[in-house]
This record gives structure tokens, C-alpha cells and sequence, in this order.
């Protein structure tokens, strides 16, 4: 069971990383690109080339949403960053937007099977549950100390919300 709590972003944040273009369906098919990022990201040590790091956490941001759950939307996993000034060739960057977000803290356990869990249960959550509709505009994932050990990982997965009409 994961629990979930809200959050206001006064502040944008900057995540500088490594991006790919997919689909939940795409990822659920065994033909999605997000897996492979992160088998590159740790082969390769990528997190070492990323400049103005502001943290050692790593950060997925999801944006560029065409529509919801079922359409492509931007993964770019990376780290928070003070600038985006200077980023070496073939790496991007995505503003985190300001905004409620609802934060969802993973069960530990695998980092992959327990972010598989969190995302179905997110996906079949009403919107009572997670505290307001979701606006398909910023969502973002943080791994820090408690994902340091991927066999016993919880992570952060917060989730930007439509604003509320008064």
C-alpha cells in the first residue's frame, strides 16, 4: 500500500540527464527505450558528465505529455542541476513546473518491480485518493539515499495536479 501526501513547488527545478521519447503501452510491450536508458546511464557512468549537479539524487521527469497515461510523453532521467548552461552534447534538460503535486512513496523493495507496483496502483487510484486530477503537464520520480540500494529501493514519485478552481 503506498501512501500519499501533497506538496506545493514554489520553486521550479532543473533536471539536466539523458532523454527518451515513449509510451506506457510502448514500456508494457518489453519494446520500450526506458529500461536501456538506465542500463546506459549506470554502464557508462553519464551521472559524472552532468555539470551544476545541485544534489547527489538522481531525478526522472516525465513531460511533454500528448494526452495522459496512454499517449507518448519525455522521460529524461538525470540529476537536479543549478544551470543548464554549457551541457555537453547529447545531453537535455527538463524544468520541473511550480504547482501541487501529490507525493507517493514506494513500498521498499526492487527498484524495478517496486516502481512497476507504484505506477498500476497510481494508474487505477481515483481521484479522491491522490488528491485531485492529474494535469499531464510535470511529473517526476526522486532516487535518493533510500534508492542507493537497487535490491531495496523506495523512491519518490510525485505526481502535478490540476489546480483547483475556486
Amino acid at each position: 500500500m503506498i501512501h500519499v501526501r501533497h506538496k506545493t513547488l514554489s520553486d521550479p527545478i532543473l533536471v539536466a540527464g539523458f532523454q527518451v521519447r515513449t509510451s506506457n503501452p510502448v514500456e508494457m510491450s518489453g519494446q520500450g527505450q526506458i529500461k536501456g536508458l538506465w542500463q546506459r546511464f549506470f554502464a557508462e557512468d553519464l551521472a559524472v558528465r552532468i555539470p551544476n549537479r545541485t544534489s547527489g539524487s538522481f531525478y526522472v521527469v516525465y513531460s511533454n505529455y500528448a494526452s495522459d497515461e496512454y499517449g507518448e510523453y519525455d522521460y529524461l532521467l538525470g540529476a537536479p542541476v543549478s544551470s543548464i548552461d554549457n551541457l555537453p552534447e547529447g545531453m537535455t534538460f527538463a524544468g520541473v513546473a511550480t504547482g501541487e503535486y501529490a507525493v507517493i512513496t514506494t513500498d521498499k523493495g526492487p527498484v524495478e518491480s517496486v516502481m512497476q507496483s507504484a505506477w498500476r496502483e497510481i494508474w487505477s487510484m481515483p481521484v479522491a485518493e491522490l488528491g485531485g486530477k492529474r494535469a499531464f503537464l510535470t511529473d517526476y520520480e526522486v532516487y535518493d539515499e533510500r534508492a542507493s540500494d537497487p535490491t531495496s529501493a523506495q523512491v519518490e514519485i510525485h505526481l502535478g495536479l490540476e489546480p483547483e478552481v475556486s
